[in-house]
């Protein structure tokens, strides 16, 4: 019988950890999500893309945007404001801290061809198709 009992201890050990475990994962996905920033993605008719990607009070030197291996990161710092704290707050649903999000980008990119610009909290990234790459309307004769 202690045997049975024991084992049913353990058993029991076991799915609080699971659960514990379970917790912690779904946690860390939510915060992970939260520090995502939106973005909207878009093929221009033959010429490249273009990528939109929300950055709300997040100043142009608090962003960085580089390609490494073919994968375009942008990372950005949203800093807390003063301000907030002096302010009794009963929520504040503003994410504060580090933001980042990577692009895997198609092979036919022109990497000396790209451009970015901040404006109104959205970063707007504009990504052209080699010479080589573009479609060619070929006339019958």
């Amino acid at each position: 019988m202690k045997i049975i009992q024991k084992a049913k201890e353990i058993g029991s050990d076991i799915e609080k950890s699971v659960d514990l475990v379970a917790n912690k994962t779904t946690e860390v996905f939510n915060n992970l999500a939260s520090h995502l920033p939106f973005s909207n993605l878009a093929r221009k008719q033959n010429s490249g893309f273009q990528i939109e990607i929300d950055l709300p009070g997040v100043d142009k030197q608090d962003v960085d945007l580089h390609i490494e291996n073919d994968v375009l990161i942008v990372s950005a710092t949203r800093h807390f404001k003063n301000e907030l704290q002096k302010d009794n707050y009963y929520l504040c649903e503003s994410s504060f801290g580090k933001l980042e999000r990577r692009y895997v980008l198609p092979e036919n990119i022109d990497k000396e061809k790209i451009d970015a610009q901040l404006k109104d909290g959205r970063l707007t990234v504009e990504l052209q198709i080699t010479q080589k790459s573009k479609a060619k309307q070929i006339s019958i004769k």
